[in-house]
């Protein structure tokens, strides 16, 4: 019976090719551009023809483009990386974890209810390069991950990976590390260069041991595949190695400080990746500088602008703010949206995520030992629990399949 149905799939497949070959070249790439992407792998078998198109850079950057992209726009996930452990440390203060118990990087469809997920694995081809205890995801860009092991530590594996296609690029070591300038602070970005179409790492790096504390920062090139040194960083500024960085409109935004006349401010950093050239962008004016204030940049509810989530980490008067900016890079266009403190009898702590595609935010509610995963309503001020709990790490960002690295000769298989 198996050798039957064989034979009769390999007739169809054949008439199938024959047929394919009737249809002019032009019909059939608009037809393949907007499949998703495990029927664009499949279809690689069809015939040479077809696979040659699929491989062509060209395709991959079209099936990857905002027009494509709106048209299956259901297609965008909230990808969600949390991890457990059950040794803990103190760093700066922090207790942090540096023993993993439990670590899981899911997929959630968002136009759904939010237990509706796949799992992920991580490439089994990093395991044996990385010192940490785990990964980290530094940023996520048209189906592609920008993964490091530096969370806690002074590692150097940073890794750009494609889960939909199996496919892992290894990161050469960059330039500035713990032997060649002693102790330092390091915020790394992740974003798309449309002026070159290239895909960039850019690592803003805090020197702490050397006078003046001088803040340094180098690019990494998937097409040339090396390290760039940009020299000091101006505006000068101090990074935050706990501050995660944003990418929006081709440019890259983090949350740092800067000491003026014996006084901390906050501002925004951005570095355009087209350009390569570092501007400074405003915070909200009555934010102050704190020591134990945490900070967050998200793309904003519309899609159109950034969000700065900040938050008080000190148990007794602790509090989140979301703010919004309604015009990207006007400064009077910052808008507080809502002020929360701990919530429920259990006084949990709330730090924001990110915004969903609904426009509510994705929280986490915090304790000393525990936290969970919640949704918060703009409007009504109220918190919908998502089923999420137990995680000391959760990280979460927008998520879509794609082809990219498909065409790569340094990308690894796995």
């Amino acid at each position: 019976m198996e050798d039957i149905q064989n034979i009769t799939q390999g007739m169809h497949e054949l008439k199938f090719g024959e047929m394919a070959g009737s249809f002019p070249q032009e019909i059939i790439q608009e037809i393949l551009i907007r499949l998703p992407v495990k029927s664009l792998i499949k279809c690689t078998c069809v015939c040479k023809t077809w696979k040659s198109m699929i491989i062509n850079p060209s395709f991959i950057r079209t099936h990857v483009s905002p027009a494509v992209q709106f048209v299956n726009q259901n297609d965008i996930h909230l990808l969600l990386h949390r991890v457990s452990g059950l040794q803990m440390t103190t760093f700066f203060g922090q207790k942090v974890m540096y023993k993993v118990n439990d670590e899981v990087l899911s997929v959630h469809y968002d136009n759904q209810a939010f237990d509706h997920y796949s799992k992920i694995e991580f490439p089994v081809a990093t395991q044996g390069k990385k010192h940490n205890s785990y990964i980290r995801v530094v940023g996520i860009c048209d189906g592609l991950f920008c993964l490091a092991d530096d969370m806690f530590r002074y590692c150097y594996n940073f890794f750009i990976w494609n889960p939909a296609i199996r496919k892992l690029v290894t990161i050469p070591w960059p330039n500035v590390r713990f032997d060649t300038h002693a102790g330092y602070d390091a915020s790394i970005g992740f974003g798309f260069d449309a002026t070159t179409n290239n895909y960039k790492v850019v690592r803003v790096v805090t020197l702490l041991d050397q006078h003046g504390t001088p803040t340094l920062a180098e690019v990494y090139s998937l097409a040339t595949g090396t390290w760039t040194s940009l020299g000091c960083v101006s505006p000068t500024c101090l990074t935050d190695g706990r501050a995660s960085s944003v990418f929006f409109n081709g440019v890259l935004h983090w949350p740092v400080f800067c000491k003026t006349n014996g006084d901390l401010y906050y501002f925004i950093l951005t570095f355009h990746l087209g350009k390569e050239v570092f501007r400074k962008m405003p915070m909200p004016k009555i934010i102050k500088w704190k020591f134990d204030l945490g900070m967050q940049l998200s793309v904003s509810d519309n899609r159109k602008s950034i969000a700065l989530f900040t938050m008080d980490n000190r148990f007794e008067d602790s509090f989140l703010e979301i703010w919004v900016m309604k015009e990207y890079g006007i400064k009077e266009s910052w808008t507080k949206l809502i002020t929360l403190g701990p919530q429920g009898p259990e006084r949990l702590l709330p730090r924001a995520l990110c915004f969903r595609k609904s426009g509510e935010v994705l929280v986490l509610l915090t304790d000393k030992s525990r936290q969970e995963l919640v949704s918060l309503d703009l409007e009504s001020k109220q918190f919908k629990n998502l089923g999420i709990s137990g995680y000391q790490y959760c990280n979460v960002g927008f998520y879509k399949e794609s082809l990219l690295l498909l065409d790569k000769s340094n990308a690894e298989s796995y």
